[in-house]
Parts: C-alpha cells; structure tokens; sequence
C-alpha cells in the first residue's frame, strides 16, 4: 500500500517539468508559433539553475535564473523567426542543438557536483494524513505550482479577453491584424513566456528533481513535453495529465526494478519514448480530430502588409 503512495509520489515529481514545459509550449502553439527548442532551453535553464543554486543556496533566485534563460532563448527565437521570418522548424532544432552545446560548455565546472540534502517538504497537516499525505502533500511546491498554472492557462486562454485575442492571432493572425491587434508583439509575448515556463522546468530537474548537473541533464524531456502538446489537442488540462502519465511511465521502470523483474535496464529506459511514439501513431490515425483541435496558423509565417 505504501509502495502505491511513493509512486504516486514519485510520479507527481516526474511529471512536474513536463508539466510545466508542456503548458510553455502549448502557449507558443495556441499563438501559432511551433518551438522545436525546448530541449535546448531546458538545458541551459538547467545549468543557470544549478549553478545560482550552487553559488547562492537559494532556490527562489535560481529559478528565477532558470526562468530568465529560457525567456532570453525564447526571445531570440522569437526575433528570428518572428521578425526575420526564418523557417520555424529549422530554427528551433538550432535552438536545441544550440542549448545541448551551450549547456555542456558552460556546466563543465558543476560536472558531479551536488546541492546536497534536498530540503523534505509537507503541507501542514494534511501530510500527515495516511496515504494520502505521502502520495499528494509531500511535493515541492512548484509541483503544486504547476497544478495552479494549469487551471490558471486554462482560465486566460478560454475565459479572458487576452486569451480569445491570442487565439485568434493563432487561428488567423491576419484577421488579427485587421482588426488592429499587434500580432507580431502579440506572438513574442507568447514565445517569451512559454520560454520561461521551460526554463522552470529545466531548472527544477536540475534544482529539486536530480539536484546536480550531468551533460544532457534533461535526456529528452523537452521533446517529450512537445508530443505532450498534440497528445493533449491543445488543452491546458489535457497537458497535466498526459505529463503525469509519461511521469507514471518513467516512474514504472524503477518500480519494476525494485519488484525484482528482471528486464533489461535499457529497456526499461526506452519506456517513456516508447509511449510518446505509440501515443502519437494513436492520435495520427484521425487525422480530421488534430485538424479541428490545432490552430489554423500553428508554423506558419506571417508578413504584415501582404
């Protein structure tokens, strides 16, 4: 019984930076801009984050740090393929092949170093309640950050004035454009702060999750977090738990392990990735279904005044 409440537990820990990275992007997507630099952000997130964790003890300031990394990539992403119109697909695997390198150059002085104990966080009272307390109140709050986040996306998306216009500037940006909106700004704004929630992400595998730095630190999360995206149909909610899912998966091999299964370790590895391929092939099957639920403009270019 108790083994069910760590899993949980541990799957709720796993499933929070993609949770986050998930929601970042799905901003960028409802604005009509495809960011394929997620992986590449969450690493040089991470190591901004490990190392102001490493250098001030404080993890307020290197989330923060984690946070402004990713904003300062999404931006310049943004200004490229925004404002100087370069291919969208192109440009973000740049940006992820740009952060890998980055990350690596810059982390080679934090290689096997440690933030030591990580701090045992409890909500008061309610931790205390068997089971229940170890499965769902013992998280760190950006776990819980994550959960109000999803509900607070949702709410500006569907039930805000400022949501309905970046819809519409994903749907028809030049109907937006007519109708007097910033489309390009509008977008930026965007890109900004999905590029800000992954390097929340980034920062909390290498701050709270695996509280150390190793090359390749986020070992294909940001990718992950992509899929999650189109296996969610473009919904806030739909993004939580298809990320707690995969966190279940990832969660499932060390549980197998523990049981004493005995299946290759590489294997078990696989799993998660394995799941986002056959989730994907399910969903592309109804092609017509992604094609109601996507924005209109989602990659698509646009030239005002044309």
């Amino acid at each position: 019984m108790n083994e069910a409440a760590l899993l949980i537990a541990a799957t709720i820990a796993s499933g929070t930076p993609l949770a986050l990275a998930g929601l970042g992007l799905l901003l960028n997507e409802k604005a009509g801009v495809l960011n394929l630099g997620a992986e590449g952000m969450m690493l040089v997130a991470a190591i901004a984050g490990f190392a102001t964790a490493s250098l001030t003890g404080s993890q307020g300031l290197a989330f923060a740090a984690g946070a402004g990394a990713g904003a300062l990539m999404a931006v310049a992403f943004g200004v490229l393929v925004i404002w100087l119109n370069t291919n969208q697909y192109a440009t973000g695997l740049a940006l992820s092949i740009f952060g890998g390198g980055f990350s690596a150059f810059v982390g080679v002085a934090f290689v096997g170093k440690t933030l030591g104990e990580p701090v045992q966080y409890a909500v008061p009272l309610l931790a205390d309640i068997p089971w229940l307390g170890t499965a769902l109140f013992r998280q760190h709050p950006m776990a819980y950050a994550a959960i109000g986040l999803t509900f607070a996306i949702a709410w500006f998306l569907y039930r805000s004035r400022a949501g309905l216009v970046l819809r519409a500037v994903g749907e028809s940006p030049e109907s937006a454009h007519a109708l007097g909106y910033r489309v390009r700004l509008l977008r930026l704004a965007a890109v900004t702060a999905g590029g800000a929630l992954c390097g929340l992400a980034g920062a909390y595998l290498s701050v709270v999750y695996a509280p150390l730095w190793v090359e390749g630190l986020v070992a294909g999360r940001g990718w992950i977090a992509l899929a999650l995206t189109t296996f969610a149909t473009w919904r806030p909610a739909r993004v939580l738990l298809g990320a707690y899912l995969f966190g279940g998966v990832t969660m499932l091999q060390f549980a197998l392990q523990t049981a004493g299964v005995q299946v290759a370790s590489q294997l078990l590895a696989m799993l998660p990735y394995i799941a986002t391929i056959v989730v994907l092939a399910l969903i592309s099957r109804n092609p017509t279904w992604i094609r109601i639920n996507m924005p209109a403009s989602l990659g698509k270019p646009f030239h005002p005044g044309t």
